[in-house]
């Protein structure tokens, strides 16, 4: 058994050590910037430079990586992440954070398609479901530690930089000491918005809508935290127990979209998530038990919301096309994510912390409104001929290769899989 899974362990430890630093720097950053004084706007904007330069390199990476090859071009993207929170730590500076903060996401998402197609190149048919749930295991876990790393150390000095730093380093050692050979080129990404829509308005409107709300959340719940005067211990279980109250949530949530319309699942939970968050606004609690629970809730509703998206814009796509779609459908989550961290924080210095929450709810309901609007002017798929709902992470950590690991992308091998998301033919 271990045999079998030998030539991707080496993989899955750079996953864990660059997930781990990934989410000790994310974390850090927000809560070093508030007791720095930084602007709620300048926040805001971290978040978005973040998923605006993980968007720019899931379509520019690749270029490196043919040119230099993947063992050397993830050596310069993690070392380059951990130049990036080295430097963080040196110079506090808003704008200088903001462009440094880009630079991270770039590097990322280069980082992330060389393990994934990495990991794809090394899954079989039979193998291909346990690889890319042991991949999702050690995405939730490696993000849980690497936040919780922010409760054991002092935001206020050098060393959880460092400690970011060192993690990103380590990402390094297994796959350079790895004896596995290279695989094949980096999938092309490409969109194609007007197919996209075709095949699922309400999939390619939600993607978009539920990246709004999460990248809000993502960026700037910690600084909620801050404000609302939880310690740090306590916002770091906040932000873990969002993420993973969302994956417990997902096999109930995928199962009732397996039986009934997907899109009044879908509504159902947009209504919830928007409730909850409009009770954190409404109630403005300001102890820890009340936000953990009521925050948890919350996460256990908001991030189910893409991966019943995406199986909704399976069911109405055929097999030949799943690359294509997840594809595509990932990269408007991630341009939602760019728009949340600015509504948020405008929302914020305006009103007050908890009003984060409004900037979740409206995208939220809007999502709600427009499933139920969809589903009264299109037909469901029956359920005989719907694809199984699969579980998907609502994080920014993903890159459209991850999709190539998906068990349902096995029919598209030798034709579209290894050429991402392409034009419509004419």
């Amino acid at each position: 058994m271990f045999a079998t899974y030998r030539s991707i362990v080496s993989l899955l430890c750079g996953t864990a050590f660059l997930l781990a630093g990934s989410g000790l720097h994310s974390l850090l950053l927000p809560l070093r910037g508030q007791a720095e004084g930084f602007s709620t706007a300048a926040l805001g904007l971290l978040g978005t430079a973040w998923a605006g330069g993980f968007v720019a390199g899931c379509y520019f990476a690749p270029l490196l990586v043919r040119k230099v090859g993947h063992v050397r071009a993830f050596g310069a993207f993690a070392s380059s992440a951990a130049m990036v929170a080295l430097t963080t730590g040196l110079w506090i500076d808003e704008l200088a954070w903001i462009g440094l903060r880009a630079a991270t996401g770039f590097a990322m998402a280069g980082a992330f398609m060389v393990i994934e197609s990495w990991l794809n190149e090394r899954a079989t048919n039979e193998n291909r479901g346990t690889v890319f749930g042991l991949y999702m295991m050690v995405t939730y876990a490696a993000i849980t530690v690497g936040q919780m790393m922010v409760a054991t150390t002092d935001v206020g000095n050098a060393a959880p930089f460092m400690l970011a730093g060192i993690l990103f380093c380590a990402s390094l050692i297994p796959t350079a000491i790895s004896s596995a050979a290279s695989p094949q080129p980096l999938a092309e990404v490409r969109l194609d918005l007007r197919r996209l829509y075709a095949n699922s308005p309400v999939a390619a409107v939600g993607c978009v809508l539920i990246g709004v709300a999460n990248g809000a959340w993502g960026t700037l719940g910690a600084v909620y935290g801050a404000r609302a005067g939880i310690s740090a211990f306590e916002i770091a279980l906040m932000m873990s127990i969002v993420v993973i109250s969302g994956a417990l949530a997902q096999l109930p949530v995928g199962r009732a979209s397996d039986r009934t319309d997907r899109r009044y699942v879908l509504s159902a939970a947009s209504f919830g998530a928007a409730l909850f968050a409009l009770a954190l606004f409404s109630f403005a609690p300001r102890s820890g038990v009340p936000i953990l629970v009521l925050t948890a809730a919350y996460g256990a509703l908001a991030y189910t919301l893409y991966s019943v998206a995406v199986a909704h814009a399976n069911d109405h796509a055929g097999s030949e096309d799943f690359v294509k779609v997840s594809g595509g459908l990932l990269l408007l989550y991630g341009f939602g994510t760019m728009i949340g961290p600015v509504m948020g924080a405008l929302l914020m210095e305006r009103l007050r912390p908890d009003s984060l929450f409004l900037a979740t709810a409206a995208p939220h309901l809007a999502l709600g409104v427009y499933a139920l609007v969809r589903a009264r002017a299109r037909a469901p798929v029956p359920v005989e001929e719907r694809e199984a709902f699969k579980t998907l992470p609502a994080e920014r950590a993903v890159t459209p290769q991850a999709v190539l690991l998906d068990p349902r992308s096995e029919q598209e091998d030798g034709e579209g899989g290894a050429q991402g998301l392409k034009p419509a033919a004419e």
